[in-house]
């Protein structure tokens, strides 16, 4: 099977439907899947995509279930963004074997991180699901917070003709007092103002645009698929013109190539020029599910940076504590000098979560930081 490149995401994409579309090839090899018997049903396709029926049985990720200081939902599973250093590829993997309990199948055979971009399940009955939910006592209530988007991008390709986040947003209409998160790279977020601004009225609703580059070429070479930069900060444009609050998420910083101290002072500079309130950032991790495919990007269009990120990330999927520091401290004192809201995260086990603690440290310790002293992140 080709993989060819996909068509552009900022572009309109050419799905046609199928219907229970099945193969019998097994999914087999050390780094792919093997469930079976049945074939998950294919809903469309583009190109060398395909959009397969996930089985839902609980929409909300809760808490306990998670380890992280949240709920959560994600409309898919997988990306079509394809973005090198995606820490989600994992959980990919675990529902095509949650899958294959029930009896469900991959149609052929694909790497596992592959996979993760060109077979795209669809939760088609998210939004029933909410409303489901919502009667009990498995969801959030007010004072509970709810980030969408988490482990896939709700607005991916597939949601222009699936619906399934906006179907989400409007299960959600009726709840009250909640702070609802939504991130994602798309600019089609901005099709959903109306709900946006109604939830807004009952809760805190924050919009999170990721961007790590305002260089499109370098953005296309690690996000192959994902809207170009000018695109995500018009939509930022957008959205506070709407008066939906909305940040960007500077994250992941590449070591030895986003991290270019005029190029993150362009970038807080435009996001700031944007409307955004806020900017948050933390440092490449890691995980195992993402290294693989990180690394075949070092090798492939930075051959001479790949033996520094063995090393550097030799221990582990975190760089060293120093680097850190210091990106932490040019980022502070960027959005200090453009007024924006600053948000510093650490890492609790293996999932990211806010450290007002933390927080308050960093931007104390960038104030202080003279012009004249040397930035600290160097790996």
């Amino acid at each position: 099977m080709s993989h060819s490149a996909l068509p552009s995401a900022t572009g309109t994409a050419n799905c046609r439907t199928k219907a229970g579309d099945s193969s019998d090839h097994a999914v087999g090899g050390n780094t792919s899947l093997d469930v079976h018997p049945a074939p998950l049903g294919v809903v469309a396709t583009q190109a060398d995509l395909q959009y397969l029926a996930a089985p839902v049985n609980a929409i909300f990720n809760p808490p306990s279930a998670t380890g992280m200081g949240f709920w959560s939902i994600n409309p898919y599973v997988g990306c079509a963004f394809g973005c090198a250093y995606c820490y989600a590829r994992d959980t990919h993997r675990w529902q095509l074997e949650r899958a294959g309990g029930a009896g469900m199948r991959v149609a052929e055979s694909l790497p596992a991180w592959l996979a993760f971009e060109r077979r795209i399940l669809v939760k088609q009955n998210a939004a029933a699901k909410v409303r489901e939910a919502l009667r009990s006592t498995r969801s959030p209530k007010a004072g509970d917070k709810l980030v969408i988007g988490t482990a896939t991008d709700p607005y991916q390709p597939a949601e222009r003709h699936q619906g399934i986040t906006r179907g989400v947003l409007e299960a959600l209409g009726d709840v009250r007092g909640l702070s609802i998160t939504i991130i994602t790279k798309s600019p089609l977020v901005t099709r959903d103002v109306d709900l946006l601004a109604r939830l807004t009225a009952r809760n805190r609703v924050t919009v999170h645009i990721s961007l790590i580059t305002l260089d499109r070429d370098l953005a296309r070479r690690i996000e192959p698929r994902a809207p170009t930069p000018d695109s995500r900060l018009r939509a930022v444009r957008r959205l506070s013109d709407a008066g939906i609050d909305v940040g960007v998420n500077c994250m992941p910083v590449l070591p030895g190539i986003t991290d270019r101290p005029q190029a993150l002072a362009d970038l807080v500079k435009r996001v700031a020029e944007a409307g955004a309130s806020h900017l948050a950032t933390a440092s490449l991790r890691l995980k195992p599910s993402a290294k693989r495919r990180y690394l075949m990007l070092m090798r492939e269009s930075f051959p001479e940076l790949t033996q520094r990120y063995l090393s550097a990330y030799s221990d582990g999927a975190h760089i060293n504590k120093a680097y850190k520091t210091g990106l932490s401290e040019y980022m502070h004192k960027l959005c200090d000098k453009h007024g924006l809201n600053t948000r510093q995260y650490r890492y609790d086990g293996e999932e990211l979560m806010q450290d007002e603690h933390e927080k308050s440290q960093a931007i104390n310790a960038a104030r202080t930081v003279q012009p004249e002293v040397q930035l600290l992140f160097e790996f």
